[in-house]
Formats: C-alpha cells, sequence, structure tokens
C-alpha cells in the first residue's frame, strides 16, 4: 500500500487518480483549492480521501499535505494556454511557484517519488514529428514555459538530493468523461461533445486542419501509476500519450458519426499560443515504465459522448 498525496486531486485528471489509487487499497490524501477541481470530481472516493482545502504556494499548507506520504503526484496547475496569456502572473505563480513549493515539502518530508505533471506545450511550434524526448522544448505561452520551469526544478531537485526521486510526464490532450466543458477555457473535445449534443455549431479556432495527440483520460493514470513504481533515471521528462495524430476536422466528425449529427462548424481565427501539430513518439515511457495507451480513440470518445448525454439527461 502506497501513502500518497494527490494536489490538485479534486480536478478533472486527479480525480480519475484518485479513483483508481483508492481502488488499489492505497492511503490518499488530496490537496485542492477548489478554484477549478469540484467535489464531484471525488464522487465515490471523497469518503476514502483525507481532504485538505488549501494553495500548493502556501508552505504550511503543503507541508501539512505531504507529511506521512512516500509518493507525490504533482497535478496542481492553472492548465490552460489562454489563461496564461491573459494572466500570466498568475499562470507562473501557481505552475512555477507552486511546483517549488511541492518539491521542496516533499523533499523535507522525506518523500520518495515525485510524479509531476507535465505538458506536450513545452515541445512548443517544433515542426518535426512525433515529437521525441530529445527535442529541445519551444514553449509558446507562459503555460507552456510554466510547465518547462517546472521540469528542471524537478531535475535540479533529484540532481542535489539523490535519494529524493523525480519523474515528469508530458501530457498530450488528454480527455474523459468529467472535463469541465463550461470554462471560458474548456478543452476542444468537451467543447465539441456538449455543442453537438445540443444541436448547437462547435466553435473552431482556425482552419480545423490542426492535429492534437488526443489521450484518453485512464490511459494517463495508467502512466502515473507506472512512474510511481519505475526505476527511472532522476528527473527524466517522458511523453504519455495514444501515440496517435487526428486533426479538430476528423475529431468532429467521428464525434457527429457516433451523435449521428451533422453539424457544421462555426470557424473563428487562430488563437495565439496555439501550437499547429502535436502528435508523441512514446517510445521511452513503454521502455522505461512499461507504459501504453489501450483505450483507442473511438472507444475513448464513445465513452466521453456517454458520460456527456447522461448529464443532460
Amino acid at each position: 500500500m502506497m501513502r500518497c498525496l494527490v494536489t490538485g486531486g479534486a480536478g478533472f485528471i486527479g480525480g480519475h487518480l484518485v479513483a483508481a489509487l483508492v481502488a488499489r487499497g492505497d492511503a490518499v490524501r488530496v490537496l485542492d483549492d477548489f478554484s477549478t477541481g469540484r467535489l464531484e470530481n471525488l464522487a465515490g472516493s471523497a469518503d476514502r480521501v483525507e481532504i485538505i482545502r488549501g494553495d500548493v504556494r502556501d508552505p504550511e499548507v503543503c507541508a501539512r499535505a505531504v507529511a506521512g506520504t512516500e509518493v507525490v503526484f504533482h497535478l496542481a496547475a492553472l492548465p490552460s494556454v489562454p489563461k496564461s496569456i491573459e494572466d500570466p502572473v498568475l499562470s507562473v505563480s501557481v505552475n512555477e511557484i507552486g511546483t517549488v513549493t511541492a518539491l521542496e515539502c516533499a523533499r523535507e518530508a522525506g518523500v520518495k517519488r515525485f510524479v509531476y505533471s507535465s505538458s506536450s506545450s513545452v515541445y512548443g511550434d517544433d515542426p518535426r514529428l512525433p515529437k521525441h524526448e530529445s527535442h529541445a522544448p519551444s514553449p509558446v505561452s507562459p503555460y507552456a514555459a510554466g510547465k518547462l520551469a517546472g521540469e528542471y526544478a524537478c531535475r535540479a531537485f533529484s540532481s542535489i538530493w539523490p535519494d529524493f526521486s523525480t519523474v515528469c510526464l508530458r501530457y498530450f490532450n488528454v480527455y474523459g468523461p468529467r472535463q469541465d466543458p463550461h470554462s471560458a477555457y474548456a478543452a476542444v473535445i468537451p467543447a465539441f461533445v456538449t455543442k453537438v449534443l445540443a444541436g448547437q455549431s462547435p466553435v473552431i479556432y482556425g482552419d480545423g486542419q490542426q492535429t492534437r495527440d488526443f489521450t484518453f483520460v485512464e490511459d494517463v493514470v495508467a502512466g502515473n501509476l507506472a512512474a510511481a513504481e519505475g526505476r527511472v533515471s532522476e528527473g527524466i521528462a517522458l511523453n504519455i500519450a495514444a501515440g496517435g495524430r487526428t486533426s479538430l476536422l476528423e475529431l468532429l466528425a467521428v464525434i457527429q458519426k457516433l451523435c449521428r449529427t451533422d453539424l457544421k462548424p462555426i470557424h473563428k481565427p487562430e488563437r495565439p499560443g496555439d501550437v499547429k501539430d502535436s502528435s508523441a513518439d512514446v517510445a521511452c515511457a513503454k521502455e522505461l515504465l512499461g507504459f501504453q495507451a489501450w483505450t483507442s480513440f473511438e472507444e475513448g470518445l464513445r465513452r466521453t459522448i456517454e458520460y456527456y448525454r447522461d448529464k443532460t439527461v
């Protein structure tokens, strides 16, 4: 049994990770300020976890949260490129200072493994595909820059304190049930699905030819569990993705097929900070962690659509 802390555990990915840990019989504590997290993301788990409501940037709160734990899954963040452009100071404060605070508190508490949630956005608009960990990062938004700074902090901590092990996971376009579709910064899949289910035309920023490596949330959870227990070199960054490539127009076509609709999208200008194309080489995660995304794109979309359809019934 692991004694673990999930920062941002009431968030979309965090809630799924907490559920998986609880199902395994692990002792789970959640730290979340509920600025974007929701108690409903912990439905079915809340009575079996300890919840600390607080800000990861607060050293006293963070020290209380990590006390007695062996593994920290650090997911707490402001996960939005547009929001980071609108308010870069807040983005840097939460995503960089919050990460360093969590690292320092975890190290002082004797935590053995720190699993950091990074992002494919650190690669920026490097035209080479698929993205490989050997590619030099080139962030094009404050959010991406903050995630990369967190990776460097993890690497530095493990280099200075060898008994403190860190692993960085670069997520590629995570989707699935419970992802918030109502935020002004909503991810594309919940935004598309809820619009289509409501009989409304979804909005595409740009021509729709931009591509993404959409990764089902349960596969991302599996990557976290593997990273917590695997033998990896300290501070390493690994891609966690399905290893595919789908354009937004192709995504919409699959959603329309599954929903049996035929709605024309509304095109708006491209947004600053958006990356044109993204797909992952996942060979390193497979070799070092035994990671593999098992959920097919259509199956993941079907399960996601079912969730939002049930929510509207």
